[in-house]
């Protein structure tokens, strides 16, 4: 059979290779809500690519969760519920700034057993990685998590990634935990932000940044705050 595809069909297949499960309705948000019937447009689009076997998809969640074809996750598998969580962050990250060069379950050290981020991006001039907790750990698992950024840190072979600028000094991601606890971790060599949501993380940015504008104007020293560095 012989068929053509749009550049938007095309746009969509990449987008839930890349996530590995999208709902229905983040592919409405993402890619249809400037038309007039934007489900009705998803729907009819997402069921001709999964007919043409370009696309898998789930129906034990409503609405819809689409998956790519070669897709090892069992449609009621737990896992699609940890990419759906990696994609509302991603999402919470649009409606401020679209994140760049973003790698879902990272693996910068290309081993087992080292750091394994649900996500990575550069959102708003920044590089992060995010992990993403979605069940309540113990502090001493959550700080083995930590130590293992900190050797990669040591390492030295992140100043190679890709995505590293070539006009400057090679930057270390901060960390953020994506969790609705916080826990009792530190490092004295990594930046470690613990937010419930991408909109805490803004709010406290912009609360940063409004004291340190503050403490500016009293003294020529810095607010000693919280630095994002989300330009």
């Amino acid at each position: 059979m012989s068929f053509r595809l749009s550049q938007r069909d095309k746009d969509i297949i990449a987008f839930v290779n890349q996530f590995r499960a999208v709902d229905r309705d983040s592919l409405v948000n993402l890619f249809f809500k400037q038309l007039k019937s934007p489900v009705n447009a998803c729907n009819s689009v997402m069921v001709r690519l999964y007919r043409l076997g370009l696309i898998e998809r789930t129906q034990q969640y409503s609405p819809t969760v689409y998956l790519p074809v070669d897709a090892k996750i069992k449609k009621n598998s737990q896992k699609i519920l940890h990419f759906l969580s990696i994609l509302d962050v991603y999402k919470q990250m649009c409606t401020y700034s679209v994140p760049k060069h973003v790698i879902v379950e990272d693996k910068p050290t290309g081993r087992k057993g080292g750091i394994e981020p649900d996500l990575f991006c550069i959102f708003k001039g920044s590089p992060f990685w995010i992990e993403i907790q979605r069940n309540q750990y113990s502090e001493q698992n959550m700080q083995a998590k930590i130590n293992l950024y900190e050797e990669f840190f040591f390492s030295d072979e992140w100043r190679s990634l890709y995505w590293q600028p070539e006009e400057r000094s090679p930057i270390f991601p901060s960390v953020i935990l994506i969790t609705p606890v916080r826990y009792a971790v530190n490092s004295d060599h990594i930046r470690i932000i613990q937010v419930a949501s991408i909109h805490e993380l803004m709010e406290k940015y912009k609360s940063s940044a409004k004291s340190q504008k503050e403490a500016r104007t009293k003294t020529a020293h810095s607010s000693g705050g919280i630095r994002i560095n989300l330009t």
